[in-house]
């Protein structure tokens, strides 16, 4: 096990907890195929412990001021920005996610907690003027309770830290199961809060077998918040369990991001930048750009520009400087691209590169770009969640708009255009949780994060991030009989 892997615990009540008879399983790096250590599994009664861990904490973390939790979260951040070097690198030997983008990982979850320290401070109610002389009628904004989250594994921190640091800028308290594929990330994240004086049990990490834990976690009338990242199938589930109890969730779930080029920008430049895009984190992104819609007079030149940037990317070990891709983060994963791929191309399907697994050790699929697909081509309603471009022409702006909208996902879209009209057309028409025009680039701490149709719903980032572990409380207030 490579020395800077930390060793792997639960954290519960401000204790970190090893193995010490507990089931466990092995964490592999995605680059080698190789384990980099185990992990252990929460027992029930470790679960109990941290649901009555997080009930009691958020009896005082709530009235702690809003300045006092901002400080911790801004000293949280300090930490995080001060480890980056060697968080990246344990990010990338876990995910497998490149050195840079992993780095950058690191400094956006320390920038998250930074927008969220601040956004503490501003979690104004308000005064409605009365109606009657003597009253006083006031709206309180409190914190929701008890959050369950559960993360996935293609962004071990950032995810994690959005939910992390909207909950406890809110005075909630957080019970957290992460992916048990990538679990040094929020470990990290949990080691910064402790070293930044969190009291115990405001946060508890847990592990687990995810239908067990998550059903155990939403059933306690102790928990009072769910918020779930993941695939839409497993979304569906949390949600049924959520409503159950009557409990508000927020659900951010799959995607499969339309792009549409029009022939008013340069071709070459839009594909070297869509190119980009795609393969950042292997395109294990809810918000990768997928489908890309291109108009027929551009379509030939975008095809060529995208395959030749796509064939020049250096896929190598995360972990290494020189690579720009890295692999997929399973065995599964690999299978899962191969048999699209496969599909696509026996149903009639063009391949302008890749197609196939790289011959090395480790999860590695090469970076591939598909054209003139059938529509009875799997890919083309399957989300791939992997480097899998696919690329489509069209003629008017009414057939590209048809195009983007015809999947029930509707997480991220994206277009290409100078036409300052039909930025305001697509703004309106395109069904999408967010949007980015001439840009891939859409998560931010400050800004929204979340989408619409199967997607799901609410969101993360910016005010609404922190608002959704709120509750709105009206107070009416008469004079003394």
């Amino acid at each position: 096990m490579p020395s800077l892997y930390p060793e792997l615990q639960l954290y519960i009540d401000g204790e970190w907890l090893g193995a010490q008879g507990r089931p466990s399983e092995t964490v592999f790096n995605p680059s080698t195929g190789g384990a980099l250590g185990d992990l252990p599994h929460a027992t029930f009664g470790d679960l109990d412990h941290a649901l009555s861990s997080a009930d009691r904490a958020w009896r005082t973390w709530r009235a702690t001021t809003a300045a006092h939790r901002s400080g911790v979260l801004r000293q949280a951040a300090m930490l995080l920005r001060s480890r980056a070097e060697t968080l990246g690198a344990v990010l990338a030997t876990e995910q497998g996610k490149t050195l840079m983008e992993a780095r950058q990982e690191v400094l956006g979850s320390a920038e998250v907690f930074e927008w969220c320290a601040d956004e503490a401070r501003r979690l104004y109610g308000r005064v409605i003027p009365s109606r009657e002389p003597g009253w006083r009628q006031l709206v309180l904004r409190q914190p929701v309770g008890v959050v369950a989250a559960f993360t996935p594994w293609n962004f071990p921190m950032m995810i994690p830290a959005r939910k992390i640091a909207a909950s406890l800028a809110a005075g909630c308290t957080c019970i957290i199961k992460p992916s048990e594929e990538t679990p040094a990330g929020v470990l990290e994240i949990a080691r910064a809060l402790h070293d930044a004086g969190l009291p115990r049990g405001v946060l508890n990490v847990v592990f687990g077998v995810p239908a067990e834990v998550s059903r155990h976690l939403i059933a306690s009338p102790l928990v009072r918040k769910v918020t779930f990242t993941g695939s839409v199938p497993v979304g569906r589930v949390i949600a049924s369990l959520a409503a159950e109890q009557a409990k508000p969730a927020t659900l951010e779930l799959g995607g499969h991001a339309p792009v549409l080029i029009f022939d008013d920008v340069d071709a070459e430049r839009a594909a070297r930048a869509c190119a980009t895009g795609k393969f950042r984190n292997a395109g294990q992104v809810c918000t990768s750009p997928t489908r890309f819609y291109v108009q027929r007079s551009a379509y030939a030149t975008f095809v060529e520009s995208f395959a030749r940037a796509a064939s020049s990317l250096a896929v190598g070990d995360a972990t290494d400087g020189g690579s720009t891709m890295g692999p997929l983060a399973s065995a599964r994963r690999v299978a899962a691209m191969q048999s699209l791929v496969d599909d696509a191309v026996a149903s009639g399907a063009r391949l302008a590169c890749g197609g196939s697994r790289l011959p090395r050790d480790g999860f590695f699929f090469a970076p591939t770009v598909l054209h003139e697909l059938p529509p009875s081509a799997r890919v083309l309603s399957e989300e791939p969640f992997g480097p899998l471009a696919l690329v489509l022409p069209f003629d008017d702006e009414d057939e590209a708009i048809d195009a983007a909208n015809a999947l029930p996902y509707g997480l991220a879209a994206y277009a290409f255009t100078n036409d300052a009209g039909r930025i305001v057309r697509l703004s309106e028409r395109v069904e999408t949780g967010m949007l980015g025009i001439n840009t891939l680039i859409l998560a931010g701490a400050d800004t929204p994060f979340g989408g619409v149709k199967d997607s799901g719903y609410g969101s993360e980032g910016g005010m609404e991030g922190v608002e959704a572990y709120l509750v709105t409380k009206y107070v009416a207030q008469a004079p003394a009989p």
